[in-house]
């Protein structure tokens, strides 16, 4: 805060003197707290209060007591609406137009959200506000979430106080990547001890609040809670997964029928909505084998138990505030950040990393891996079937501009602050709109100036207007979207949707943004059709040339443009990186773990691993490097008083080189040597095969045969760590003993890859768009 200007006195002595201190800063009178809670990748028709077959009684006591919208909306993808969330602003203005790791160099796509566009956090922080993040992030630019830094697009960075939670796009529930204020932190516990991270998340949300409470009972707090449930991996405890047994086999057709008629009951949908037409991606039920849908069955079991384990998790927050006396005067707002994902495919997933590197998923081993889905063994995803039907009753999904992408939960409650209870409200919302009512609801005017930057101006709309106005005419009027080249346009209860053609494979033409003309719009009259079911634009061409040019108006207001479709292309543009490629990359033991994005690439070219160690007298164990994750990665270890390299191809196979003698005591240098041998076959999913040598001071000591290597990634949630296994153990052998920190001394541990890098772009692509 800036210096106040001293009103006291002072003379020559203590005698002769009048203290004064600076005046503190306190939040308006009676101003509520604020908890808002961003679910991740769950759709309009999954919640049990929206009609969905998932119990989620905590969540659905939030709709009893306050209300439910049915025409909110997101830019239906995660980055991007988290920055309308926290700013007000659209996605575009944010330079959010994608995920960080598919930005561009241009103002609307670059990544990096302006401070000029304040978050709620720095203005309520400034007013007198405890304020709170926990959970997925995923804002900050992708070169930026090393230790090295900059730290100023971090949480901490922008107006919250305190931090705990995870960085990217997603992590594993078990072993999760997570930062704690401005650095890393393992797991409090493993999952053999019962860790889950949205329980983590839960129980450091009530320590936050309750550390400030009580110290200072009367100031309010603003608390961002996105949990990360429920993207993928789809993990839970099988206690929560069992209660959904058999639950879910009626296949995806039938439940769309269930939900859209408890929808109705519900007053969530208006009488008379149909279901939105055959999604021409989805097979009917009927056509599957019993062995798919006895597998989809499961994967949806899984689903339903993780979402019900996530609302249970609310539900100790919410039950903490109520004994703290502070629920009735707390503004919850509660959403998804897009539609339900169709991440998992036609089949669903055991382990997404095996889709990312080519290895077809094999319906036998899907089958033999059932009852541990859920279980910290795989980072398993349900088959888009069940996305088409949890967005019921809209098309389509996460990713796209219809509905079944951009609409989604929100649900408002706030005791004291809204008379209404259990009703649902019809008006035009937009993630934009949440900013400024919660500036209204706490009393505190847009500022002018955050942190030294000039304010641009608030793009979103209160909808505090709408608490207890059922009726009153929507205040939100025109809403563009534009989500990788689909677009679609919102005014005045009409809704134009630009896709691409379903069922069409993107040729380079089609990708490039010059294939984006303005003919295949779709036009549908919200007023009469609320599900998008019935495509008007033959019966009103002139609507859709207004919508059309309106859309192009409201992409040049909001730094939309130039409008990008492409798909590789886009993912091989040059952006800045953590650090200067290089032939050797050194690292020590000790400090934090590196990130995929900044660590060492050596997949699929020659290489070697130098460690610079002290072994004490009697051996040594422990790992030296370790690069990937249990789905996938390479460790350099010693065992045994033996150096040994291990190679986890895609969690399938783990492939081992072992020394021939004892590791010497003393000071010594061990080399790992990796030969490429054989060419990368990209279709079969199998990385270049390599001869791997083991040195100590120069002298081989070992040798073998690696015949089929990881292809393209490690992993989504992977990561390099020196002197010890810091993630999720690459490696079988000594998982029990994770993280299995070397017991010597290592001075520093090189890595040389001079060898020409291989890139396979499209599978880069699909990997980093999978943490959306």
């Amino acid at each position: 805060m800036p210096r106040q200007e001293f009103h006291g006195r002072i003379g020559r002595t203590y005698d002769e003197s009048e203290p004064w201190w600076p005046e503190q800063t306190r939040a308006p009178e009676d101003a509520p707290n604020v908890l808002t809670i961003v679910l991740d990748d769950v759709g309009f028709g999954q919640l049990g209060c929206y009609g969905g077959l998932v119990d989620t009684p905590n969540i659905d006591r939030l709709a009893e007591n306050g209300l439910r919208y049915n025409n909110f909306h997101t830019t239906a993808l995660c980055s991007p609406t988290r920055s309308c969330l926290l700013t007000g602003r659209n996605h575009h203005s944010n330079a959010m137009a994608g995920i960080t790791e598919v930005s561009t160099g241009f103002p609307g796509y670059n990544g990096h959200i302006p401070h000029e566009n304040g978050m709620i956090s720095e203005m309520l922080v400034e007013q007198g506000y405890s304020t709170y993040a926990l959970g997925k992030w995923h804002l900050t630019p992708a070169e930026s979430t090393s230790a090295a830094g900059p730290y100023d697009q971090w949480p901490l960075g922008r107006g919250f106080e305190r931090y705990y939670g995870f960085l990217g796009g997603d992590t594993d529930q078990y072993t999760p990547n997570l930062v704690h204020d401005n650095h890393q932190e393992d797991p409090p516990s493993t999952p053999e001890e019962g860790y889950h991270l949205t329980e983590d998340l839960a129980q450091r949300t009530i320590e936050f609040i309750g550390d400030a409470k009580q110290v200072d009972p009367d100031k309010p707090f603003f608390t961002y809670f996105c949990p990360g449930a429920c993207h993928a991996p789809h993990q839970v405890p099988e206690e929560w997964v069992e209660k959904y047994e058999g639950e879910f086999d009626m296949g995806w057709d039938e439940a769309r029928e269930q939900i859209l008629e408890r929808q109705i009951e519900m007053g969530v949908v208006p009488e008379g909505t149909d279901l939105s037409p055959q999604n021409p991606d989805v097979r009917a039920w009927d056509t599957l084998s019993e062995d798919e849908q006895r597998l989809y069955s499961r994967m949806m079991e899984v689903f339903a138990g993780f979402l019900e384990h996530t609302d249970a998790q609310i539900g100790k927050v919410l039950d903490y505030l109520e004994e703290l006396g502070e629920l009735d005067d707390t503004l919850v707002v509660l959403v998804s950040d897009n539609g339900a994902s169709a991440e998992g495919g036609p089949t669903g997933s055991v382990d997404e990393n095996r889709f990312f590197n080519n290895v077809p998923e094999d319906l036998e081993e899907n089958l033999a891996a059932m009852d541990e889905l859920g279980g910290p063994k795989y980072f398993n995803h349900y088959p888009w079937g069940w996305t088409w039907a949890g967005n019921t009753p809209f098309q389509r999904w996460k990713r796209e501009t219809y509905r079944g992408g951009a609409s989604d939960p929100l649900v408002v409650s706030w005791p004291n602050g809204i008379e209404a209870r259990g009703e649902v409200r019809e008006q035009f919302v937009h993630a934009i709109d949440v900013t400024p009512t919660i500036l209204e609801a706490t009393g505190i005017d847009a500022p002018d100036e955050v942190g030294g930057y000039s304010q641009s101006p608030i793009e979103g709309t209160s909808f505090a207007y709408s608490f207890d106005e059922p009726d009153a005419p929507e205040q939100h009027v025109t809403q563009y979207f534009e989500m990788i080249g689909t677009r679609a346009i919102y005014h005045d209860g009409w809704r134009a949707v630009r896709p691409w053609p379903f069922g069409k494979e993107m040729t380079a033409e089609d990708l490039s943004a010059t294939s984006l003309e303005d003919s295949g719009w779709e036009l549908y009259n919200l007023r009469e059709d609320f599900s998008e079911a019935h495509d008007v634009a033959s019966e009103h061409p002139e609507k859709v040339l207004e919508l059309a040019q309106l859309w192009w108006t409201e992409a040049g207001k909001h730094d939309v443009l130039p409008l990008d479709g492409r798909g590789v292309q886009r993912f091989a543009e040059e952006r800045p990186q953590p650090g200067k490629p290089r032939d050797q990359y050194v690292y020590y033991p000790g400090g934090q773990h590196v990130p995929e994005n900044a660590a060492v690439k050596v997949l699929n070219r020659d290489h070697t691993i130098t460690a610079d160690v002290t072994v004490p007298e009697g051996g040594a164990e422990g790992v030296l490097l370790a690069h990937g994750s249990r789905q996938g990665g390479y460790s350099l270890y010693v065992m045994d008083n033996h150096l040994r390299y291990v190679h986890n191809y895609v969690g399938v196979e783990e492939y081992e080189v072992v020394a021939d003698a004892p590791l010497p005591e003393g000071e010594l240098s061990v080399r790992m040597e990796f030969e490429t041998t054989g060419e990368v076959n990209l279709q079969a999913g199998e990385g270049a095969p390599g001869t791997v040598r083991l040195y100590y001071d120069g002298e081989q000591v070992g040798e073998g045969e690696i015949p089929m290597t990881v292809p393209i990634t490690t992993g989504l949630t992977a990561g390099l760590s020196c002197g010890r296994d810091a993630i999720n153990a690459v490696s079988d052998q000594y998982r029990e003993q994770t993280p299995f920190a070397f017991t010597g001394d290592i001075a520093r541990v090189a890595v040389d890859v001079s060898g020409e890098q291989f890139v396979h772009e499209e599978a880069e692509m699909d990997r980093i768009m999978a943490r959306e």
